[in-house]
């Protein structure tokens, strides 16, 4: 007798329609980067990625483009971010990792106390309603829409809440990646204490990898990697958050008590089952990201691939940050407010001063 296996007639077509969802985004991102790539060439101390990331903002604002376009930018700002950050492994050793790791953690603690001070006087200040305040917090200190995505996956915030907040971190990654590279050589940082500094202090991966780039190979490897430590922290703080909330403590938040967005049938269950959401929390980019350095350090990354790797890096984070400007909202930017954008720039002032407070002190520059 002859078993067959049915199959969904329908996830062909469904696939190649999404792909086909991808083309006109990932034809003007290609455009972009090309562009940026080719005047970055003139203009190295500016670099592609601020070429690329003011592109997008302009021909966002300016131009106005189709939301046919929506999904081929949201590939590039999150699949071909994450490619660079993982290619950027392939050049790094495991102890390089492990080194610059250790030694930014006096800085990201410094850094994570003075947010956490600085949070809740603003909040009071500012009379910021606690979803908001929570949310741009958690963005400022950890790693921008990527923490705020894994919190509201925990306490579950209003939706204006959510969209406030990405709003706001946006309008300051935006400026960090033109101000830090001049502020940078203002200070007269080095390129490791810059990375130190950029990594600690910038908001989104995205962000702190462009403001690095244009300040040379040796500040963006640092900052990449202290970003990376950085960002584990989201771990314990979800961890902390789901409890809270599971104790019915978190008044203040909008929909505390509903489930937990991580549906998965297994994985170890935070106080009163809510299932923390891993995904979020540990990125597979991150994994993929310390394999790349294992994979480097044990020698199967040939010596002679590193400048390609280099190129295909720095390649692909233009054009992701092509497709962050692109992604600009000024009408989201503009409902969200002056009071979280007020809090907003009182963290990211509290936190890069801490951070280059405690660089100074360390004798970093």
């Amino acid at each position: 007798m002859t078993i067959t296996t049915a199959r969904d007639p329908s996830r062909a077509p469904r696939a190649a329609s999404a792909a086909i969802r991808l083309v006109p985004g990932l034809t003007l991102v290609a455009a972009i980067t090309a562009a940026a790539t080719l005047l970055g060439g003139f203009a190295p101390v500016i670099g592609a990625p601020v070429i690329a990331v003011v592109t997008g903002v302009l021909i966002r604002v300016l131009a106005k483009p189709s939301a046919t376009i929506d999904p081929g930018v949201r590939f590039s700002s999150r699949t071909i971010l994450q490619t660079s950050i993982v290619l950027l492994g392939a050049l790094l050793s495991l102890s390089q990792v492990l080194h610059t790791g250790a030694g930014s953690l006096p800085v990201l603690l410094a850094s994570l106390a003075g947010a956490l001070a600085a949070g809740v006087l603003l909040q009071r200040a500012l009379h910021l309603r606690a979803g908001q305040a929570l949310l741009v917090g958690v963005g400022t200190a950890i790693c921008g829409a990527s923490a705020i995505a894994a919190v509201s996956a925990v306490v579950r915030p209003a939706d204006e809440d959510v969209a406030y907040s990405i709003s706001t971190i946006f309008a300051f990654n935006v400026a960090a990646v033109l101000a830090f590279p001049l502020l940078g050589h203002g200070f007269g940082l080095s390129g490791h204490a810059f990375g130190v500094w950029a990594g600690t202090a910038v908001n989104d991966t995205s962000s702190v990898v462009a403001a690095a780039t244009s300040y040379g190979h040796d500040a963006i490897r640092t900052a990449v990697v202290v970003k990376l430590t950085r960002t584990l922290a989201i771990i314990p703080v979800c961890f902390a958050l789901g409890a809270y909330a599971a104790r019915g403590r978190s008044a203040g938040l909008a929909g505390v008590a509903a489930g937990a967005a991580d549906e998965a049938p297994s994985g170890p269950a935070v106080a009163g089952g809510r299932r923390p959401p891993w995904r979020r929390m540990l990125p597979t980019f991150l994994v993929l990201f310390v394999v790349a350095a294992i994979a480097n350090t044990l020698g199967l990354v040939p010596q002679g691939w590193h400048a390609f790797v280099s190129r295909a890096a720095e390649i692909c984070i233009t054009a992701a940050l092509a497709a962050i400007g692109l992604s600009t909202r000024p009408a989201s930017i503009r409902r969200a407010g002056v009071r979280p954008l007020l809090y907003g720039a009182g963290m990211w002032v509290v936190v890069a001063s801490v951070s280059l407070g405690v660089l100074r002190l360390t004798g970093a520059f």
